[in-house]
């Protein structure tokens, strides 16, 4: 997975496309990916790679399209210990990720 994404980041480079890269930092009990899981987000809001899926993916997904309209990375702290309006949260841990606008 990582060779097609970095693929990716490299040719919206060359043609000024932008590209948000999500990587999770640290995490702390139990989630669905560790650190260095990566997620390259689109404009149009489509993505490669994952950080877990669920809410918590989603909460990155919007930060992440924060990041791609103003360009300021962000580190973010997803919260997966409270389950909130079904059972999706129920890893028990946290994970901090970094947003950045790699490209455009």
């Amino acid at each position: 997975m990582s060779r097609e994404l970095f693929a990716e980041i490299r040719e919206a480079q060359q043609v000024g496309e932008r590209r948000v890269l999500a990587t999770v930092a640290e995490t702390r009990g139990s989630t669905p990916r560790k650190a260095g899981a990566l997620m390259l987000l689109r404009p149009d809001g489509t993505f490669t790679g994952t950080i877990g899926g669920g809410c918590g993916e989603a909460e990155v997904w919007q930060e992440a399209m924060d990041t791609m309209g103003d360009g300021k990375p962000r580190l973010m702290t997803v919260d997966l210990t409270e389950p909130v309006d079904g059972d999706d949260k129920i890893c028990g841990g946290v994970m901090d990720v970094f947003l950045e606008r790699v490209s455009g």
